[in-house]
């Protein structure tokens, strides 16, 4: 993977020497049993039957965190049609979104399956290797891709790899705060522009933390995932909240800049909340959103 060499430390130094699974339902068990800390994906079923129909078995189904549904095939070694195959069971999926979002409330409740979030499926490709045109196929085409090259390290390790991903289009939603009305109803009102600046600043370096990353917008917030979400930005009256993965524990807080909000319930995902109402405020973030990267 990338030239990486893990070694054993204990009683001298023995490298770990990287190998495939002896058969490609090895690792779709790895990863079903550990979906959402290996993908950020809470795991809905497993070899999904399409119908006669269709003809068609979906190695695993999912819902990431931003309500995103998820396709994950899994090839032991390098497969040329496992792009083909996982668009093959995309097209079904948009066709049947009243049977997925039946699956949704099954397993994960009625709330989860009214957020659904369709504008954004997600399609992950775990494998040996890819073909250098599956890399190419994925950086030209419309759909949300992920291509990850997985490798196994003695009986207990094993490590995933992203070496492509694409976004789908979304279009664009302005960025606006909500007020309760009189009556309760709904108003809209533009983020000031001091705001909408702060935001455009952190897109941009957010964005530019590595090719991997991708951007979902919610109604309540822009998620940044890599496989998983490390970044999600709510815009407030006078500044913006920016919810990491990086753990608090590990971050030296700073009142009114950074809080740690493990098990307070906000927009988003992560328990490190950074605040911020100025550029300076930006710059000062700049090794917290790295840091969430990486742990992404």
């Amino acid at each position: 993977m990338s030239g990486l060499k893990l070694f054993h430390t204990e009683n001298g130094v023995t490298e770990v020497t990287p190998h495939l699974a002896e058969v490609e339902a090895d690792v779709q068990g790895l990863v079903e049993g550990a979906m959402e800390s290996m993908l950020g994906v809470r795991f809905l079923a497993t070899e999904y039957v399409t119908g006669p129909v269709h003809g068609g078995r979906i190695d695993s189904l999912g819902l990431d965190e931003n309500g995103a549904p998820v396709i994950v095939e899994y090839k032991r070694g390098t497969d040329p049609g496992v792009i083909n195959q996982g668009l093959f069971y995309m097209a079904w999926l948009m066709d049947h979104r009243t049977e997925f979002q039946a699956l949704v409330r099954e397993r994960l409740g009625a709330n989860a399956a009214s957020q659904v979030l369709w504008s954004a499926p997600r399609l992950i490709c775990i494998a040996g290797d890819f073909t250098r045109y599956d890399l190419h196929a994925v950086r030209e085409h419309r759909r949300s891709i992920d291509l990850v090259r997985y490798r196994l390290y003695g009986a207990h390790h094993i490590a995933l790899e992203t070496v492509a991903a694409s976004v789908a289009a979304q279009a664009k939603a302005p960025t606006r705060l909500r007020r309760r009305g009189a009556a309760g109803e709904q108003l809209t009102r533009p983020t000031p522009a001091a705001v909408a600046d702060l935001a455009s600043a952190v897109d941009e370096v957010l964005l530019a933390l590595g090719e991997d990353v991708k951007k979902v917008r919610r109604q309540q917030y822009d998620a940044y995932q890599r496989l998983r979400n490390f970044a999600c930005v709510t815009p407030r009256q006078n500044k913006l909240l920016v919810y990491l993965k990086a753990a608090p524990a590990a971050v030296d807080l700073a009142p009114g800049f950074t809080r740690d909000v493990t098990g307070l319930g906000h927009h988003g995902t992560g328990d490190l909340e950074v605040q911020l109402r100025s550029e300076k405020d930006v710059q000062r973030a700049v090794e917290l959103f790295r840091l969430s990267y990486a742990a992404a």
